[in-house]
């Protein structure tokens, strides 16, 4: 797979998102994407309670662990790499969870505008 440029969406450096749990289209702990990155899996998301149920009703459990898969399940302050898709889907129910600027891949605001990412913005730039 052909990895694209790995920059945050305020132009740095794309940092981790989270090791444990492993997230990220390639499982390395980063939002980086790909030509076969289909949902865009590019926003590092701090899951809330909120956004967890969110997600379930909207078909993606992500609180359920499939340990098939190697996934244990996340809990609320967990950090996710999240479809872009989704996060706008939940930030227009009102339901968006914080966001970590510094992990969060560029190509996420062809999706989801910059000033929708900077509102929920749960820390400074790391």
């Amino acid at each position: 797979m052909e990895r694209e440029a790995d920059i945050n969406v305020v132009g740095g450096s794309l940092l981790p998102c989270s090791t444990d749990p492993v997230t990220g289209f390639f499982r390395d702990g980063c939002c980086a994407t790909s030509p076969e990155d289909i949902g865009s899996h590019t926003v590092c998301a701090i899951v809330t309670a909120e956004f967890l149920a969110f997600s379930a009703s909207a078909g993606n459990d992500l609180s359920t662990p499939r340990l098939q898969w190697g996934f244990a399940g996340l809990a609320p302050g967990d950090r996710w790499c999240v479809c872009a898709a989704r996060w706008l889907e939940a930030y227009e129910a009102g339901c968006a969870p914080p966001v970590v600027l510094g992990a969060t891949h560029a190509r996420a605001v062809e999706i989801v505008g910059i000033d929708a990412l900077l509102a929920h913005a749960e820390q400074a730039v790391e």
